[in-house]
């Protein structure tokens, strides 16, 4: 969370403030503990460096969310560590959507939708009043469940982004370049002015995955974006995730418990208690997926990934 004593360097204090000419905005790099657990050299050799802890991208508190008078989510904590795959599991109904969606303020376009708590991006509020909504999405993209292109021509629909930004040049190296990224130029570079519609499932979720990365995001947000693809087009989508690691920050909704050890850094599991006011979503623990699937310290995360409810 943001400090709140002692001198520190000055922090941008919205989002815009954060420079656009980067993939990520520069930070103070986060100091690291001593850590009595860490393994240490054999003596008489020189021991390696403990690889520092990336710095948080969200850090999250007490973050609940209703919608009119139904609690959707309540008093979730946790960090989102940078350029790292941190996949949401949990039953259906405990709020993994409704968190992601927190997440770039998707939840603004419901009317009755009510979000407390704090969630800072980079150190800046992204609920503060101060904040364009329209300039969080921009930075944090969103890959939807179902591929959804636009009825447009393959390249209007990675050109549209930058348009919209007001970019009319270069916008040739723009659509190329986000399609390489994506692993879909060599199958698309002779049909861009086709229409995006005729692509196969697999291909239109690469192409928007290419459409979000058209604008140059800091995070891409994916609410469960292999449900609808057979296995081999999941298993691409799987292996581009592992290369954009390297310059974005990824968050996955996954009902897949095997996409999430094969996948992600980080798993965080939520689940539902029952009140009389209906089912809350909370979350259980969150981890190290290596940790998290082989060593749950809560019963409940362990019954959930071995298939015993959920």
């Amino acid at each position: 969370m943001p400090p709140t004593s002692g001198e520190e360097p000055d922090m941008p204090s919205t989002v815009q403030d954060l420079p656009r000419d980067r993939t990520h905005p520069p930070m103070q790099p986060p100091e690291v503990q001593a850590d009595d657990s860490q393994p240490t050299a054999a003596p008489g050799t020189k021991g390696e460096e403990p690889e520092a802890a990336p710095e948080p991208v969200f850090e999250i508190a007490g973050l609940s969310v209703a919608y009119g008078r139904s609690v959707a989510i309540e008093d979730v904590t946790f960090d989102v560590p940078a350029q790292r795959i941190t996949a949401l599991i949990g039953p259906s109904g405990c709020g993994k959507s409704t968190f992601l969606r927190c997440l770039n303020r998707m939840n603004d376009l419901i009317p009755e939708a009510q979000v407390r708590g704090t969630l800072t991006y980079h150190g800046v509020d992204l609920y503060s009043k101060e904040v364009d909504p329209v300039e969080v999405r921009r930075r944090i993209g969103m890959v939807f469940q179902k591929p959804n292109p636009f009825p447009k021509s393959i390249f209007d629909n990675i050109a549209f982004g930058p348009r919209l930004n007001g970019q009319r040049r270069g916008l040739d190296e723009v659509v190329e370049g986000a399609l390489v990224r994506a692993a879909l130029w060599d199958e698309v570079r002779d049909k861009l002015r086709d229409s995006a519609l005729a692509l196969s499932g697999g291909q239109q979720q690469r192409l928007c995955i290419a459409r979000c990365l058209a604008v140059a995001p800091d995070v891409i947000l994916m609410d469960e974006p292999c449900s609808a693809l057979d296995p081999i087009a999941t298993a691409r989508i799987e292996d581009l995730m592992a290369e954009l690691k390297e310059d974005f920050t990824i968050v996955i909704v996954t009902h897949n418990m095997q996409q999430a050890a094969r996948v992600s850094d980080m798993t965080a599991f939520l689940t539902t208690d029952v009140h009389e006011g209906g089912r809350i979503g909370h979350l259980v623990e969150v981890g190290p997926t290596g940790t998290i699937f082989t060593q749950p310290s809560d019963p409940r995360t362990e019954g959930y990934i071995t298939g015993r409810f959920g």
